[in-house]
């Protein structure tokens, strides 16, 4: 919560000038707090270990100590203590230094040689200790764009050599039956399941740790593969099997590869999650993208490693087949997919529960497993070209979309948020429900025809799946099957126009009527996925914006995290870093971002510095060391990505000539840009300020590129008993029953943190419920504990300038008082990092503003009132609400809920104006004080009676 542009600043003085309206300044230095230097450098001396005399006269180790002060000392540790000896790093001489004393602690030795060290060490011992969700360590790995200033030793690993050595000592781990042995522990307690949740999370965080070394390891060289294939090279490492999967032409080539390894781990995430299904498992998976290379990692599946093993490993359809079908028929009822048949290449019938594509196995360990589930979701219609027929789609829809049409790839699939909702949307006669209610005889004749209609596989309840092996290229159905075939197209897509149709206008409506636009493409891509939305949708999403009679209002807010997403796709990044050298890394990732961030930056080549230097010094131009990647161009980049984004998302001319153009005409930031670029490749970037509005310098160099951070994607796993006492906790608040939700909230909280320490998204979200709950029961201290909990948790596992942080920052700001200090820090911690994410063009800015008083003008939602009522005071509240009410009616009409609202709550305080200034006449001037405290205060009656003609006159 603290920093230092913004501590100093109290609730009368001004604000920072980059934080007021209008500012172009975006100082990224403002974002994170300064880091505290005790040491410049510590680490183990180069003369370690110790020679044979050495140790025989008892010295453990040599450690090399860089002081604040730029002091350079080497310490002996030995069973005497800590002391200085006169070793340099030109000159190995152990003996002690002269005057250097004899400390037991290795502390006590820096203080004493440090006064810079034991100021900062006095003052640590001195502070309250931090509570456990500050120092833990996190699950996963936080991705962070910005790293420290000075981090020329951050990453120094004085233990390992080329990184190899690190591994080799290590017992290699078997994480498939680490986690398979997790799944089965016990469940019968409570105690037993928080257990087991526990375990299940520990490693699971243990094998992505295992799979960002891994990647780094396997693309940096230090793995052999172990096929020989050049084309598809798979690597075993750390108990790993990476690979990158076949680039199969059937599927798309390098596209459809990607799209298969991505579609693989949400199909395990999805079989991992079914509730009650014992006995199918999932091996261990996640993939990786570092340095533009996409890997998938999996655990090893038992009896594939050795000849016995092998022979052990079986199909298990051959063993066990009615066991097996068994699994899978309870598997797909909880993912709504249909029990088919299809036509073997040998002409048999086999009936199915999954695409052709996935394999059961039976495994040396007596367990059953699912492989190779990237089909495990229906076909998505509107792009598969062969199904261009006008039967079943709506009439002209072909016309109106454009679709169905082809796509870089033929894996595009439903998600499974929409295959859930499918069998409420797709079911004309859902009323008939109430002919049973009614007894009515006709009641079961009705309900058989209308599950007939939608496609239900019972009878008597709607119960609708479907088949995922439809539209798939190569597989063929029995025409006996013909029928039930023909009923799966017609569902399939009428699913897919229910997205062009129904999904897609709702998600814009919704973005207008809830004020809940995205701040960032990771938001976007949530709101969108909600709804079961993909994100190759993003064309049609533009253009219901562009139909829409309230565009402008989204035209900054949508357009611009569109356009982050659609010019930031990582696959040409990806493409670019495939021919570059790791000593040229650093200088082609910067290369990139100039070339996509400063429009025609054509930068001089690599080899011409080398030949001016060569010339001053007499020895002639050699020959030019350019390299490949140092020869694009930014135009060239910007017309890459606007193919990219027609063949993609069907945008065509909206991305202009460069990223200059989408910020004049849609106000894009080019910071925002630079953000979503590192969040999405892991380039992290040194926390300095940067100039990207600069055309004739880079604003960004080699040595500005610190490091690139593995990007994995892994399983969630589930902590279920917290999640259904939350779950049951919203429910409550719903009803209105806040007691009961305080408890279930409570109990909630307890849970997150037995399983998982409060860190996961889901705690946090759990502790600002509870700091809400806690509020409206008047208990303030606890509702103040509670949601800075929840703003801990949120910056340490979604990110420093995640949007949820900043909602959560702006949510504490309820909880304090008017006149503290603490409530307008938070306001304007929010507003610069809504500043730097999206930019000053967004409602939840205005939110912002109207809290601090300074756009009282803009939409408020109710809720910003009360807030500018205990930062600003009452006199800016009523007249805030009068501008809201105004707003509200020109924008929506008088028939708006939000305008109905405002209205009511005015007319409310209005009369209590009323009863306020009555009773002041009659009483007179003895009950002024006591008739004040009750009210709203008689200072503000004659204002509130002036200003409510006011405005009703001006709207």
């Amino acid at each position: 919560l603290s920093n230092t542009k913004t501590e100093s600043t109290s609730q009368d003085a001004a604000p920072p000038e980059y934080l007021l309206p209008g500012s172009s300044e975006r100082p990224l230095m403002a974002l994170l707090p300064p880091s505290s230097h005790y040491l410049k450098d510590l680490c183990l001396s180069c003369w370690n270990p110790p020679p044979g005399h050495r140790k025989l006269q008892g010295d453990f180790l040599y450690i090399s100590v860089v002081t604040a002060e730029g002091r350079r000392c080497d310490v002996t540790s030995s069973p005497k203590g800590f002391f200085l000896n006169r070793s340099t790093e030109e000159m190995f001489d152990p003996r002690p230094a002269q005057s250097s004393p004899l400390c037991h602690c290795f502390t006590d030795l820096l203080c004493h040689i440090s006064p810079a060290f034991k100021k900062t060490f006095t003052t640590i011992k001195n502070r309250s200790q931090l509570p456990p969700v500050e120092v833990m360590p996190t699950p996963y790995h936080t991705m962070s764009w910005l790293g420290p200033p000075a981090a020329s030793r951050t990453h120094k690993n004085p233990f390992s050599r080329l990184g190899v050595d690190e591994e080799a000592a290590k017992q290699t781990p078997d994480w498939n039956e680490e986690l398979q042995a997790a799944r089965d522990l016990p469940q019968g307690s409570l105690e037993e399941r928080l257990q087991k949740d526990r375990t299940l999370l520990q490693v699971n965080s243990a094998f992505v740790r295992a799979v960002m070394q891994g990647a780094e390891t396997v693309v940096d060289g230090f793995v052999e593969p172990v096929n020989g294939n050049p084309e598809d090279p798979a690597f075993l490492w750390g108990g790993l099997f990476m690979s990158q999967g076949a680039a199969s032409a059937m599927f798309g080539g390098e596209r459809g590869r990607r799209a298969a390894q991505r579609l693989e781990l949400k199909g395990v995430q999805a079989y991992s999650a079914l509730e009650g299904l014992e006995g199918l498992h999932t091996l261990p998976t996640a993939i990786v993208d570092y340095r533009g290379i996409r890997l998938s990692a999996q655990g090893l599946a038992p009896g594939l490693e050795g000849s016995e093993q092998d022979q052990e490993t079986t199909p298990a359809s051959r063993l066990h087949p009615e066991r097996l079908l068994a699994l899978l028929a309870h598997a797909a009822k909880s993912l709504s997919l249909q029990r088919h048949v299809v036509v073997a290449p040998n002409g048999h019938q086999v009936p199915l529960f999954t695409p052709v594509d996935s394999q059961g196995l039976l495994g040396a360990d007596g367990r059953f497993y699912v492989l190779d589930v990237f089909r495990s979701f229906p076909a998505d219609a509107n792009f598969c070209p062969e199904v261009a027929t006008e039967r079943y789609w709506p009439e002209n829809y072909h016309t109106d979309s454009g679709l169905p049409k082809s796509f870089a790839h033929s894996l595009c699939r439903l998600r499974p948020e929409l295959v859930q909702i499918i069998p409420s949307v797709l079911s004309p006669f859902y009323t008939t429900f109430f002919f049973i209610l009614a007894a009515d005889s006709r009641a079961t004749k009705a309900v058989r025809a209308a599950c007939k209609e939608v496609g239900s596989v019972s009878d008597i309840i709607f119960e609708m799946r479907l088949n995922p092996n439809v539209f798939s290229p190569g597989v063929s159905f029995p025409p006996g099957e013909s029928a039930s075939t023909n009923l799966q197209e017609r569902l399939l897509k009428e699913a897919a126009a229910f997205i062009i149709t129904h999904q897609i206008p709702g998600f814009v409506e919704h973005c207008l009527q809830n004020y809940e636009a995205p701040m960032d493409g990771a938001s976007l891509k949530q709101a969108l996925h909600q709804r079961g939305i993909n994100l190759r949708y993003l064309g049609h999403v533009i253009q219901a914006i562009s139909r829409s009679e309230h565009k402008e209002r989204l035209r900054h807010i949508m357009v611009c995290s569109i356009y982050e997403r659609t010019s930031l796709k990582p696959r040409l990044f990806n493409s670019f870093l495939q021919g570059v050298d790791v000593p040229s890394l650093c200088a082609a990732v910067s290369h990139f971002l100039c070339c996509l961030l400063v429009p025609h930056f054509t930068p001089t080549p690599v080899g011409d510095e080398t030949k001016k230097k060569s010339r001053r010094r007499g020895r002639g131009a050699g020959a030019s060391d350019s390299m490949p990647w140092s020869t694009l161009t930014g135009s060239e980049l910007w017309n890459l990505v606007c193919q990219d984004a027609v063949e993609t998302y069907i945008i065509s001319d909206s991305l202009g000539s460069g990223p200059n153009h989408l910020v004049q005409h849609y106000g894009l930031q080019k910071l925002s840009l630079l953000r979503e670029f590192c969040l999405k490749t892991g380039v992290q970037l040194r926390l300095r300020d940067y100039f990207l509005d600069n055309q004739s310098k880079a604003p960004i160099g080699p040595d500005d590129v610190l490091n690139i951070i593995p990007v994995v994607k892994h399983i969630h796993m589930p902590t279920v008993d917290a999640m259904k006492a939350f779950g049951a906790a919203q429910n409550s608040v719903q009803k209105g029953l806040l007691d009961q939700a305080h408890e279930q909230l409570k109990e909630a909280a307890f849970l997150f943190g037995r399983v998982c320490d409060d860190l996961h998204p889901e705690a946090c979200y759990c502790h600002s419920l509870l700091a809400r709950v806690a509020f409206l029961q008047g208990k303030a201290a606890e509702a103040r504990s509670a949601q800075l909990k929840a703003v801990v948790i949120s910056e340490r596992v979604l990110g420093f300038d995640h949007p949820n942080t900043i909602q959560q920052y702006v949510s504490m700001v309820i909880y304090f008082y008017s006149g503290t200090t603490l409530a307008q820090k938070c306001l304007l911690r929010a507003r610069l990092l809504i500043l730097t994410v999206h930019g000053e063009d967004h409602p939840f800015t205005a939110t912002l503003d109207s809290c601090l008083g300074k756009r009282p003008s803009l939409l408020l939602p109710p809720w910003s009132v009360y807030l500018c009522l205990r930062v600003r005071g009452k006199r800016n509240w009523f007249v805030c609400e009068c501008y809201s009410y105004g707003y509200f009616f020109s924008q929506f009409g008088e028939d708006h809920q939000q305008t109905g609202c405002s209205k009511e709550f005015l007319c409310t305080i209005t009369k209590q104006a009323v009863q306020v200034e009555r009773s002041l006449r009659q009483a007179g001037a003895d009950s002024t004080e006591q008739t004040v405290e009750v009210c709203l205060g008689a200072q503000v009656v004659p204002e509130i009676l002036s200003n409510l003609k006011k405005y009703k006159c001006a709207w």
